[in-house]
């Protein structure tokens, strides 16, 4: 039997996974595409990864004996992670040789290849770095949902909920609203500074953006809380001036005619625009 890889992108919401048989011939190679929980290092322990893993993984792959994991995920920058993340994997795929990486050096393989550019992470988090064609040079510092995260999810289903909280929001989008999430001031509250995973949640807000566009209100929140990540982030970068500007996650790519114009007022070069670093990195890694 040829070569089978196992591809993972995991965030704190969740993971895309991929897997790639060799095949003689283009055109019998299919990638198989699934997904579930995120595996956050910071969310989930070594138990429930292997839960999840078992229970929502290897139904997917079935009796495919798997040669090589690649594994992405938020977190795994730090080594200690890693280490455990790969422990885990190692015990339930015995004979896999297996890569742990973090999610942004997934990110910029996936958007930039073999080349260099600027890899932009727009999805429940935000994160960026300068991608040399082979390795991370440098990397604007993430601070988190708490401190920092401009432009992600959860940044802007924080100012949604600013505006709701606050008032600011017209009767029409208050309307809408209310309507959309049928909760109270006290429940958002509750859910935000006592519930695990409050990313998330926050991050759960920011649909009510994809879903009111053309709204002054609505476009004035997605281009202020996009550009704070351009002006945090991208333009500190001296290389952000003459290398492609590459962009994934759901919010970028949800919100990719405001991340196109904010690259054209910036001066900067507009590159990829994917909505799953999965789709570059099957590239990457294809067999």
């Amino acid at each position: 039997m040829g070569v089978i890889k196992l591809i993972a992108d995991s965030g704190s919401t969740k993971t895309d996974w991929c897997l790639l048989k060799e095949a003689k011939s283009t055109s019998q190679k299919r990638p198989q595409f699934f997904s579930s929980q995120g595996l956050s290092p910071y969310f989930v322990n070594e138990d429930q990864m292997a839960f999840i893993i078992a229970n929502e993984v290897l139904p997917q792959i079935g009796r495919n004996n798997v040669n090589e994991i690649y594994f992405y995920g938020t977190g795994c920058k730090d080594k200690q992670n890693a280490r455990w993340i790969k422990k885990v994997l190692q015990k339930i795929f015995e004979n896999a040789v297996i890569l742990i990486d973090h999610d942004l050096s997934g990110a910029a393989k996936s958007l930039c290849g073999h080349d260099k550019g600027i890899a932009c992470i727009l999805g429940t988090g935000s994160n960026s770095c300068y991608y040399n064609g082979s390795r991370i040079l440098s990397n604007s510092p993430g601070l988190g949902y708490v401190l920092g995260d401009e432009g992600s999810g959860a940044y802007l289903g924080k100012k949604v909920i600013q505006h709701y909280l606050y008032d600011i929001f017209d009767a029409d989008l208050r309307a809408r609203f209310d309507a959309k999430f049928v909760t109270t001031s006290n429940e958002i509250l509750s859910r935000v500074y006592k519930n695990p995973l409050p990313n998330r949640y926050l991050a759960s807000f920011a649909i009510f953006l994809a879903e009111n566009r053309g709204h002054y209100m609505i476009e004035n929140i997605i281009e202020d809380g996009l550009n704070d990540f351009f002006f945090t982030h991208i333009i500190r970068y001296k290389e952000s001036q003459k290398l492609p500007v590459h962009f994934t996650g759901s919010v970028a790519f949800g919100f990719r005619d405001v991340v196109s114009n904010l690259c054209n007022g910036y001066g900067l070069i507009e590159g990829n625009i994917f909505k799953s670093p999965m789709e570059g990195l099957v590239r990457y890694h294809e067999i």
